[in-house]
């Protein structure tokens, strides 16, 4: 049994918050300390794999586009499109139903068949049969995250939201940078094919598991009632008349673009612009550092909300200003190390907002509404990120750019326009801050 669950604690009554630690509002068994901790590393190492899976496509791009005959636009509609389309559409239904039914059943069942579907991808022999399998990794992923931010403000107080939820987004860069490192690797001993059945097999083993260790917890009970239709409308519409929601989703939008349009073609950037292949899977380890920059930008957007709340958005400037100058000069290097350096330190900039994105958003919402706030962000971010940013690359590449440094020139255009939108975003959000906050704790 895992630390925190205590039968002699069965139906005693607790105050809800005990120092930084949420404990439910019925006769559930409360949540200590350790099990809150232990739940949540569970959860990263379920988004680290969520990660793997679903960046792999980009770190095997250039082998599948050489197997199967296909352009940098396919690649990128795969990548992006393929996966977003599904994902997207699926988080607001499926942050909805986290809020409704058992968000433990929902993170298993979702790890278990996105697993299945990556391993089935090594044995795809057309651009159709990857299509279909990157959809199904995509319906099954969108069950996850809605879920995890509902039980990860449960467990935790807002005053540490920021950090909670910025070590859950630190998997995403463990998961990217084992993407490289693992999935690049294997690749390169032996084939893509292989390499996508070896990171597919951990999450089969590890969803049983996940089912058995995760507590549900709820403030209220309505987990027993139906999902209706009017009230998600209602639910979504009191959460999108807020400006600084708005706002909030248009600038994280916009970084996401440039974070998943950099990650879908850095192994094209180094394969064709400096015919270094050999330096894909080095690649992995910046993305692991980034995973500590987030978590930094957490704690400290935590900090800076202690004076003022709205601060926490500085953090979303950081990441959309902070890389430029860096991928300028990396996208536009000499050689192939020097290029491999520069571009690693920008993205430990440009990626380190994702904690504080996925805590902000629910500062603006009820308790009961907290998975689809997730739901929603997911989605808009999927759209933009996933949707749009990997497929517009991959055609400036093919239709407009020409020349050795082609493909640095769509990136280097994609990341400049969406920075001074996500900037102007922020500046503005911040100024709508309070308003919209007082609302929701007032209501």
């Amino acid at each position: 049994m895992l630390p925190g669950i205590d039968d002699a604690n069965i139906g005693k009554v607790e105050e809800r918050w005990q120092g930084s630690y949420i404990l439910p509002m019925n006769n559930e068994r409360p949540v200590t300390k350790r099990y809150a901790w232990a739940i949540l590393i569970l959860l990263v190492v379920i988004y680290i794999l969520s990660f793997v899976d679903r960046q792999i496509v980009a770190v095997l791009a250039t082998q599948i586009r050489l197997d199967l005959d296909l352009t940098n636009l396919q690649i990128g509609l795969l990548y992006g499109t393929a996966f977003s389309f599904i994902y997207a559409i699926s988080g607001i239904p499926m942050g909805r139903i986290a809020d409704l039914w058992s968000r433990s059943a929902m993170i298993a069942i979702g790890l278990l068949v996105w697993s299945l579907m990556t391993a089935l991808s090594g044995l795809a022999t057309s651009f159709t049969f990857l299509v279909v399998c990157r959809l199904f990794v995509g319906v099954s992923q969108a069950m996850l995250s809605p879920a995890a931010y509902a039980l990860m403000a449960e467990y935790f107080s807002p005053e540490k939201r920021a950090t909670v939820f910025s070590i859950y987004a630190s998997g995403i860069f463990i998961g990217v940078g084992l993407s490289f490192l693992a999935g690049g690797t294997i690749a390169l001993q032996a084939d893509w094919r292989t390499a996508m059945i070896a990171v597919g097999v951990p999450g089969v083993i590890l969803a049983p598991f996940a089912w058995w260790a995760i507590r549900d917890v709820r403030r209220n009970e309505t987990a027993s009632r139906p999902v209706w239709l009017s009230e998600t409308r209602d639910q979504l519409t009191y959460m999108l008349k807020k400006r600084t929601v708005q706002l909030h989703l248009i600038g994280f939008s916009a970084l996401a673009c440039t974070g998943y349009t950099v990650l879908a073609f850095m192994s094209t950037v180094l394969s064709d612009v400096f015919n270094r292949p050999d330096l894909v899977p080095h690649y992995g380890w910046f993305i692991f550092g980034v995973g500590g920059t987030v978590i930094l930008s957490g704690k400290i957007a935590d900090i800076l909300a202690r004076k003022e709340p709205s601060r926490r958005f500085i953090m979303g400037i950081v990441a959309a200003l902070g890389g430029i100058p860096l991928y300028a000069l990396g996208l536009f290097a000499s050689d192939g190390y020097t290029a491999l350096l520069l571009m690693g330190g920008a993205v430990l900039l440009s990626s380190s907002y994702n904690g504080v994105a996925a805590a902000l958003i629910q500062y603006f919402v009820k308790p009961g509404m907290r998975a689809l706030a997730g739901g929603l962000y997911l989605f808009v971010i999927s759209i933009a990120g996933f949707g749009l940013g990997p497929p517009l690359a991959g055609w400036l590449m093919d239709s407009v750019f020409t020349g050795a440094y082609a493909a640095s020139k769509a990136l280097m255009s994609v990341i400049v326009v969406c920075g001074v939108i996500g900037t102007i975003s922020f500046l503005m959000a911040m100024r709508s801050y309070s308003e919209d906050v007082e609302e929701a704790t007032e209501s």
